[in-house]
């Protein structure tokens, strides 16, 4: 069966090794354009390209898809396959391979379409989540449902822990998939659209800890943002990137006068002050600093314990 397949980030490799493992012909594989990476701003090629290079495949990378401005034809294919590519794709390409595309989308749709569903999972503190294979439309993760897969999210689980796990678990279930939907076993099942939420970008400048929350929204908020963009909270007039952390069940001794951002050293942990409990620190990086535990840091600098996150 020939693929053209479709992607761009990490989550996307997996699948792309998959299908070649188990014999599929890859006739192209498309992803975006070399993107400016740093501040040297040098052209960096998505993770996909750099798979694709070294398995040898043909590499497809299209400014754009938007039919009028676009000389970008599919090749010939039975199916075009697609995971995390980073763009809608038009119906004039959908209507060309012979099965469609189908999409690899890392959440239990409708819940959750767009760019970010895993991020987002955690951010709203969901014990569960997903693998949805789904037929592709002309609109974003709206298409109807061929299978799905259910995935536990851990209480202390971040972000890029479920984003691999999620990644392995789409590939095989395409893998498990494409079959039976090539040969009619499986029927497809319209999703639910009054039921879809939505996920988005989250922006460095958004991205800022508020220690006034509760610690675990805050403690879901550091999970789901790091690596990328990244959770920070200002201290001594700095900003200090705060990599991870922790809820353990330990009692706090708390006074009335630690305020929220307030931070004390507890039986060699170094835990801050939250509205209504408190969040153990774990990784952290002061602006211009290499990263270290915030036990460590404190040893450099007395003056953290019992000092105040702006």
């Amino acid at each position: 069966m020939k693929v053209v397949f479709f992607g761009s980030s990490q989550f996307a490799v997996p699948a792309l090794h998959a299908l070649v493992a188990n014999g599929y012909s890859l006739v192209a594989v498309v992803t975006v354009p070399d993107q400016p990476v740093g501040r040297e701003h040098v052209l960096t090629p998505t993770p996909i390209k750099i798979a694709a290079l070294k398995l040898g495949l043909t590499i497809l990378q299209p400014e754009t898809l938007k039919t009028e401005n676009s000389n970008f034809k599919i090749p010939d294919c039975d199916l075009a396959v697609v995971a995390a590519y980073g763009k809608i794709i038009p119906q004039p390409y959908l209507d060309v391979p012979k099965h469609g595309f189908i999409n690899i989308h890392p959440s239990l749709l409708p819940k959750y379409r767009g760019p970010t569903p895993v991020q987002t999972a955690i951010l709203h503190g969901e014990t569960e989540t997903g693998v949805t294979i789904m037929k592709v439309d002309a609109k974003m993760d709206h298409g109807p449902i061929l299978a799905v897969r259910t995935v536990t999210i851990g209480p202390e689980e971040t972000y890029q822990e479920l984003h691999d796990k999620l990644a392995d678990i789409g590939a095989k279930l395409l893998i498990e998939t494409i079959p039976r939907y090539i040969d009619g076993v499986i029927t497809s099942q319209e999703q639910d659209h009054d039921q879809a939420t939505f996920s988005e970008f989250h922006a460095r400048m958004q991205s800022r800890i508020d220690w006034i929350k509760p610690p675990q929204e805050i403690h879901n908020w550091i999970r789901a943002l790091n690596p990328d963009p990244g959770t920070w909270t200002i201290w001594r007039g700095a900003l200090m990137n705060i990599r991870s952390a922790s809820i353990k069940n330990y009692e706090l001794r708390i006074t009335n006068s630690q305020q929220p951002g307030t931070l004390c050293k507890q039986d060699k942990r170094i835990v801050v002050i939250c509205k209504e409990g408190a969040l153990e620190l774990g990784q952290i990086q002061l602006e211009g600093k290499k990263e270290m535990s915030a036990l460590e840091f404190s040893h450099g600098h007395p003056d953290f314990i019992d000092s105040k996150f702006e």
